[in-house]
């Protein structure tokens, strides 16, 4: 189903890890039954036959009315839906955040105390000019390291923001249609 999945809510523009992330966490919880997931897909299926999609929405709900669908738990399962990303999205950022403190604050502190060390062993110039040296290389290392790790970090925030926000407007632009059309 991940796959099938991947088709409708990920599209070219978004970041293909973050898809199957929410993705995965999407089919990770879901709900026995028919519910919003399955007739999002049987609208996928009919849209890919041309079919538009206020007619897609009424054709695959009218289908899935035979085995118990209703609007009422259509709405309800979307919105567990929506609550699973957003417990994603929570969860993403908890982590992005203990990555930025161990991948670039903890840099910027061990930069700053070899800066403190420097001082004092300039101090005495002659006897440690091989381990200022050493630090000043360390520094320089750890600054471009920094940069590399915080460009990183803001690529995978900006790529999980941008595919988190599609797959979000997707399911509420869902959700619309469901009580516009149905």
């Amino acid at each position: 189903m991940q796959q099938n999945m991947k088709a409708i809510f990920g599209n070219g523009d978004l970041d293909e890890k973050s898809v199957n992330f929410l993705v995965a966490a999407l089919e990770k919880n879901n709900l026995p039954g028919f519910d919003y997931l399955e007739f999002k897909l049987a609208v996928g299926k009919l849209r890919q036959l041309h079919m538009d999609e206020e007619t897609a929405i009424k054709s695959a709900f009218a289908t899935a009315s035979t085995v118990g669908l209703t609007k009422e738990t259509l709405l309800k399962t979307g919105k567990h839906y929506l609550n699973v990303l957003d417990n994603e999205k929570k969860q993403f950022d908890q982590a992005l955040k203990k990555q930025l403190e161990k991948r670039v604050n903890s840099k910027k502190s061990e930069v700053e105390k070899l800066q403190a060390q420097i001082g004092k062993w300039e101090e005495e110039i002659k006897k440690l000019q091989q381990n200022i040296a050493k630090a000043k290389e360390i520094i320089s290392k750890a600054d471009s390291q920094i940069k590399a790790e915080m460009n990183k970090i803001d690529t995978t925030r900006k790529n999980f923001e941008t595919t988190h926000k599609s797959i979000l407007s997707q399911v509420a632009q869902d959700l619309e249609n469901i009580e516009k059309y149905l």
